[in-house]
């Protein structure tokens, strides 16, 4: 778990490549951990001799041609990278967000150098940072910045409450002095090939670390983000934080509030957590107390009990968790393909029994037989429904609302009847229609049903089996095996046809054709309006008798 820190992983002086690193790191382990490491320790040993690592990245990336001619222009001008690029070349990962600090250069002359190459937008005239787009590439949002210092205006944690201030002669060191983690505070110095590590970043790399800069307490109430920030970082990188850094972030994360954090940023944080590794992120959220505070309606699934003939794994929170953990897993993959870290369907999946706490009624306080949850995929859909809307989860467009909050209403599909029961119209209208999300829906019932463990120990998958080899054979109707056939007959022709009004009996006269079209008992327009007119002659018929019998 999070905060569980064996051992303090941290260099005494600022790395340099004369320095045997591995020897450094490796003297602060207990010989059981040397091994653990070894691999990340050899890496880092790798940096700190050859740095070309840094100068290969840059030179793969077309967009960044600037660099070059900015040195070659102003040679007394110093240009770093910084940030999560420094980062994510170290650790080998894919990096597209480019970060750099330009030392010795006034504002003015950078911009209008800048404005040469592409387009450039200044971000607050005391921020000293510019978004840069070089022209002819598809990165369009390079941040290209003087050195600053960031104060919070009176330790709120408010994301407004920030004085910047930049000075092109400000050391580069001072810069990295703002930074939120130790793992971000590393600076490549591009024209003297050498990196730069004033906080030991490359020693918390190693030990798998997320430290605060300096004082943890202070650089979380500077900017409350910073919390779920760390447990994001956590989460995808697959680090562990810190203790102390850990203690400062449990202490704060009450203040996590709209006031402090803006909505739109704080759903960035929880989605990008939920979407690398969903099971740590849950872990994370439940040891720091962020679901406490964000999310009180699945910290009260904890010690809601559940009847043990149906699940035996534990609790609600417990069963919502193991869902989660059951997605992709071997025993899934079997049935249905990866779910691609689908967001939609990690949430609808974690909170498709949020509904249970308000929901539950037991023999001994609501006179039932056994624990029950009436409604509970009803409740926990509004559920769903409020923590999307108050967190603000939709506006980084990962996610739609309606289509979670579908899922969770809907996950309860399979429980009464047997697949073979449903009209084909209903299989249609839930799992071949574009407007619902019916994929996806397969995937939350087959996670719910893993993770519900009878007393057997053996989950019960006969239900959704069924269900995918119904809509399977359903499917075979259409050659391209994409959907299904076109409806034989419209509105319109029925009019026509039977030259009847137009009202309700349309629609019902439609229904009845599309059933037998998918059930392939009829397969043409003339079988069709045959099949109507026989059921129009049924249904007056039986009127007449039923006016007899008055």
């Amino acid at each position: 778990m999070a905060g569980l820190d064996t051992q303090e992983v941290r260099g005494s002086t600022p790395l340099s490549p004369t320095m045997s690193f591995a020897n450094d790191v490796a003297h602060h382990f207990h010989p059981f951990f040397k091994g653990f490491f070894c691999d990340r320790i050899k890496l880092m040993k790798n940096i700190q001799a050859d740095n070309t690592i840094f100068s290969k990245a840059l030179k793969g990336e077309p967009a960044l041609t600037f660099v070059s001619k900015l040195i070659k222009k102003f040679p007394e001008s110093e240009i770093y990278l910084v940030g999560g690029a420094v980062r994510d070349i170290i650790l080998k990962k894919e990096t597209k967000d480019f970060d750099f600090v330009v030392r010795n250069l006034p504002a003015k002359k950078l911009e209008s150098f800048l404005k040469k190459l592409g387009k450039v937008n200044l971000v607050g005239k005391s921020f000293g940072v510019f978004k840069f787009g070089p022209r002819s590439s598809k990165i369009k949002g390079i941040d290209i910045a003087l050195p600053r210092t960031e104060h919070s205006l009176n330790l709120t944690g408010g994301y407004r409450d920030f004085k910047i201030q930049s000075n092109y002669k400000l050391p580069i060191e001072k810069d990295l002095e703002r930074r939120d983690f130790t793992i971000n505070a590393l600076a490549y110095d591009i024209k003297n090939n050498n990196l730069i590590d004033k906080f030991n970043g490359l020693s918390d790399l190693a030990a798998e670390k997320i430290r605060a800069v300096g004082n943890p307490e202070k650089r979380f109430r500077e900017d409350y983000t910073r919390i779920l920030r760390a447990l994001r970082f956590a989460a995808v990188l697959d680090f562990e934080i810190e203790i102390n850094t850990w203690k400062a972030l449990k202490k704060l994360v009450p203040r996590l509030t709209g006031k402090t954090i803006a909505r739109e940023v704080m759903a960035r944080e929880i989605l990008t957590a939920f979407k690398a590794n969903s099971i740590k992120t849950v872990d994370l959220y439940d040891a720091s107390g962020v679901f406490k505070t964000l999310m009180p309606g699945v910290e009260d699934l904890k010690n809601i009990p559940q009847s043990e003939v149906y699940h035996s794994e534990g609790d609600v929170f417990t069963h919502s968790r193991l869902a989660l953990e059951r997605l992709n897993s071997p025993s899934f993959l079997k049935i249905l393909p990866s779910i691609d870290n689908d967001l939609e369907i990690i949430l609808g999946t974690f909170f498709h029994d949020i509904g249970k706490g308000p929901a539950i009624k037991t023999p001994k306080t609501h006179n039932v037989k056994r624990i029950r949850f009436d409604a509970h995929d009803v409740i926990g859909a509004k559920m769903t429904a409020d923590i999307i809307d108050r967190l603000k989860l939709e506006s980084t467009g990962e996610v739609k609302k309606r289509n979670v909050v579908w899922l969770v209403k809907r996950h309860m599909l399979l429980i009464v009847d047997d697949p073979y029961k449903f009209k084909a119209n209903t299989i249609e209208k839930l799992f071949f229609n574009p407007r619902v999300p019916g994929q996806k829906l397969l995937s939350v019932i087959l996670a719910d049903a893993l993770a519900s463990i009878p007393k057997s120990g053996k989950p019960d998958l006969k239900g959704i089996i069924k269900m995918i080899k119904r809509i399977s054979e359903m499917r075979k109707m259409d050659k391209k095996k994409r959907s299904l056939p076109k409806p034989l007959i419209s509105g319109h022709d029925i009019i026509k046809e039977l030259k009847i009004k137009q009202g309700p009996d349309i629609g019902e006269f439609l229904s009845i054709v599309r059933e037998k079209q998918l059930m392939s008992e009829i397969k043409n327009k003339e079988e069709a309006f045959e099949l109507l007119k026989n059921y129009i002659y049924a249904k007056k018929y039986t009127r007449q008798r039923k006016k007899r019998k008055r």
